[in-house]
């Protein structure tokens, strides 16, 4: 058996994975049919959906491909998505209907699933970006929680002084 035919194999084993039909459906309904942005409208709600939207990407790249520069690539996506949807008066659901995170993190499993040296290579190159980035993604994010928390509770201070 040729190195194509063993790719070829493993790409239909991969493919008939329950997680890879989901992730494809996801992509469908949350990317291309902007459902991520129109739940982004339902405040905290989005940004719930985006990570769960995640997960399954998550799972996909570190326990059936195994690779932990894959995983960090998808990681660093997913949470820049969530920090993105997260920013007030609907500029995140608007950024949402741009950014596609399912559909690039999609690309990337498909890339690795299909031997596309240059996303492998490209992935590769960003693993220690990526870790860096996750790091500062999160605490962008623990930073947004809180001045959101922040801003409610001010606006909450002004209607029940009234």
């Amino acid at each position: 058996m040729d190195r194509d035919e063993k790719r070829l194999r493993r790409r239909q084993r991969l493919m008939a994975n329950k997680t890879y039909q989901a992730m494809e459906v996801l992509t469908r309904y949350m990317d291309r049919y902007y459902l991520d942005a129109l739940i982004g409208v339902i405040p905290g709600w989005g940004d719930v959906m985006a990570v769960l939207s995640a997960v399954p990407f998550v799972y996909f790249s570190a326990s059936v491909i195994k690779s932990v520069p894959l995983t960090l690539a998808v990681l660093n996506n997913a949470l820049r998505d969530v920090l993105m949807g997260m920013i007030p008066f609907f500029v995140g659901d608007i950024i949402d209907l741009f950014h596609r995170s399912n559909i690039q993190n999609m690309q990337m499993i498909r890339g690795f699933v299909d031997g596309d040296e240059t996303i492998i290579k490209q992935v590769n190159q960003r693993a220690w970006q990526s870790a860096i980035a996750l790091g500062v993604l999160l605490l962008l994010i623990a930073l947004m929680v809180w001045a959101l928390v922040s801003f409610g509770s001010y606006l909450y201070s002004l209607v029940a002084s009234s």
